[in-house]
């Protein structure tokens, strides 16, 4: 169980670029990256206006002159400093991802980033190699897949207790799109937006998350052919999808669905899955994340909950409130930022060991994300066909 105390020998000088008042997601990173002690928040450029940027840095309790107009400031204001940031936090929309990333490997930085991670595969391997070179973490906020409740599930796979998988079923779904775009926030229109948003919507936004749950539960399994079926049912948002079907073969001859939606009206929000095996099956949803349902063929249904003994001890190890209390996103992403601050004290002193067990959403998981997205685009844009899986 995990309590607070610490797990590494100092706090990590961290920072961040975006995530400031007006961004969705900058509360999440700030809560997952400063529960346990691990981080110590020390300067950012937060903001495209910077004074706005600079005001809201300094309430969060950063020093004015260590909140900076953009990511070149912050990595020239820092280098000089025997207190210099040592990770940063990308949470900006997807277009600047790669530059962003790129300039603070190059200055010696580990980086956090937002999913998805970049435009292409080329990029991918390209930051992936940069970071290896420059002996550096790059970690991915795959934000749900830090619940001990996933891990229970892949506790089960590995020992067999589903038996051989057979079935694979996800969706994340919510109809907070389902009108047009008329009078919408800046978050909907970059994500919309082919030059800022990449070649997907939904798929990138939220499908992304489906998959690398999938690839936590389910490593053993690689996807051998897919289906890609795509719509912009908002038409403005062609040639990108507010929704998507996917099916897929894998390597073992288990089937997959994966559906993604913006236009799911009155739905607000949710992701689902289900694995089925050979001998039983088990169910999640973070609608419900203090419940796993596990379902034997010829048995009874159960309901297992979060905290309780009777679970694997790799479930145990990631719960945070007990049984008691409900686990949910912000456990999680406390989770995630703790294993990638492990990671990079591992990486600081030369624990190539633990590095080689340890696991957290890294920039291979970074990667595997974004190919699976360029084989969904291939798909579509032939016109909803099979395609060999590359």
């Amino acid at each position: 169980m995990i309590n607070g105390e610490q797990r590494i020998s100092r706090p990590l000088r961290w920072g961040m670029v975006g995530g400031g008042r007006t961004g969705q997601v900058g509360y999440k990173h700030r809560s997952g990256a400063l529960r346990d002690g691990t981080y110590r928040l020390v300067c950012g450029a937060f903001d495209l206006d910077e004074a706005r940027g600079r005001d809201f840095g300094v309430n969060l309790g950063v020093a004015a002159e260590r909140c900076y107009a953009d990511v070149q400031a912050l990595i020239q204001g820092e280098a000089g400093r025997a207190d210099g940031v040592e990770v940063v936090s990308v949470a900006t929309p997807n277009f600047t991802h790669y530059e962003i990333t790129k300039a603070l490997l190059q200055a010696g930085i580990h980086v956090i980033c937002e999913k998805p991670l970049f435009f292409s595969v080329t990029e991918c391997e390209e930051i992936a190699a940069l970071a290896r070179d420059k002996g550096l973490i790059v970690g991915v906020t795959y934000g749900f897949t830090g619940h001990p409740l996933v891990h229970q599930m892949a506790a089960m796979v590995k020992k067999g207790l589903l038996g051989d998988i057979r079935l694979v079923d996800m969706a994340y779904t919510h109809g907070f799109n389902a009108g047009d775009d008329t009078g919408a926030g800046e978050a909907v229109k970059w994500r919309t937006n082919p030059r800022t948003a990449g070649p997907t919507f939904v798929l990138g936004d939220i499908g992304t998350h489906l998959y690398y749950l999938s690839e936590v539960v389910l490593p053993q399994l690689k996807v051998e052919r897919l289906l890609c079926d795509r719509k912009a049912f908002i038409p403005t948002r062609a040639p990108l999808e507010d929704h998507a079907t996917v099916l897929m073969h894998y390597d073992n001859g288990a089937r997959g669905r994966l559906w993604v939606s913006s236009v799911d009206a009155g739905n607000m929000g949710s992701q689902r899955y289900r694995f089925v095996g050979s001998k039983a099956s088990v169910s999640w949803s973070d609608a419900h994340p203090d419940q796993l349902h596990y379902e034997v063929q010829g048995e009874p249904g159960r309901v297992l909950h979060h905290g309780m003994p009777y679970l694997e001890d790799e479930s145990l190890a990631a719960d945070r409130m007990g049984a008691l209390h409900t686990e949910g996103l912000g456990d999680s992403w406390a989770n995630i930022y703790l294993w990638i601050a492990q990671a990079i004290d591992a990486r600081q002193r030369g624990d190539e060991a633990f590095l080689a067990t340890h696991h957290y959403p890294d920039i291979q998981a970074g990667l595997e994300g974004v190919r699976w997205l360029e084989n969904c685009v291939r798909s579509a844009d032939a016109g909803a066909a099979w395609v060999d899986f590359r």
